[in-house]
């Protein structure tokens, strides 16, 4: 990293299973960096583990950083942490950057990207895929929206925690990006699930299924990363149904927007709801099977 990289201030709003590791890379990078969470024994754990520096607000937080991070859970939360009594926009400086890496709609991209260009303050919607695993091992990767300048600017700094970063176009592209994401990803696990179930039932030895179809066209991450703890029952990592439920009804709102017609995604998203009902809101998305697997 140079040493102008090195100089940049940088605040990370958000802790959480995402947040907590991608702030981690960049105390360890060197960036001198100040955390925020509304729990601030989470605050207090990360300073521990990484040596920076911990604010009681949004606002505090974000005071004279030349880059902001933020990554909460939805857009009510985005709200709170930057329209909010103490929020980033009260500490934030004219030519400074607001990175949302929350999962979050296209509209609130759009009226952030807004309202800090009244305010002299570029505004990149960045969500991520990886999950925790990527967080953790600084290997995600990031779909951004807003001004090229700022992309220009922040993308050094996200590669302390990213395998691949790309400019998708102006706000709210990134958001929309990360919606075909999560439609593809809904799709290729309710295939994954069906096709082992139907492995189980048939008496076939499932391992091998795996193995050898993992090597021909059906390949897919979820199927090297996930098909193994699929045959086995286990759910108990990775990106949970509550979230993917938010994310696939962000996809399902939008394309009442656009025209899109998502019918599997419509589906799935209901098969999730069963999921949900059978006390699985925590389990790994990869829990569809669970609704399939002889018991």
């Amino acid at each position: 990293m140079s040493k102008e990289q090195q100089s940049k201030k940088v605040a990370f709003l958000g802790l959480g299973v995402m947040g907590y590791p991608m702030a981690g890379h960049l105390a360890s990078s060197g960036y001198n960096i100040t955390v925020y969470n509304r729990t601030s024994a989470r605050s207090e754990k990360w300073i521990n583990e990484f040596k920076g520096n911990k604010a009681d607000s949004p606002a505090e937080a974000s005071q004279g950083k030349d880059i902001v991070f933020c990554c909460v859970g939805a857009d009510p939360d985005l709200r709170q942490v930057i329209y909010g009594d103490n929020g980033a926009l009260k500490g934030m400086n004219s030519g400074s950057i607001f990175v949302d890496h929350t999962t979050a709609s296209a509209e609130i991209a759009k009226e952030l990207s807004d309202e800090f260009q009244r305010h002299e303050i570029s505004f990149l919607d960045a969500p991520v895929s990886g999950g925790q695993a990527g967080a953790e091992n600084g290997a995600l990767t990031i779909m951004v929206g807003g001004t090229e300048n700022a992309f220009n600017e922040a993308h050094p700094v996200m590669d302390v925690f990213a395998r691949n970063i790309t400019y998708m176009g102006p706000a709210g592209y990134g958001q929309l990006t990360k919606m075909v994401n999560q439609i593809c990803i809904a799709g290729v696990l309710q295939g994954l699930s069906e096709g082992i179930a139907f492995a189980q039932n048939a008496g076939l030895d499932g391992e091998k299924v795996l193995e050898v179809i993992s090597k021909g066209a059906a390949q897919s991450w979820q199927m090297e990363n996930r098909g193994h703890t699929m045959l086995k029952g286990e759910f108990n990592f990775g990106f949970a149904v509550d979230w993917m439920r938010k994310d696939l009804n962000l996809c399902l709102s939008e394309s009442n927007n656009n025209g899109s017609r998502l019918p599997m995604s419509a589906l799935v998203d209901q098969f999730y709801a069963h999921v949900q009902k059978r006390g699985g809101g925590r389990w790994d998305t990869s829990s569809l099977i669970d609704l399939l697997q002889n018991k």
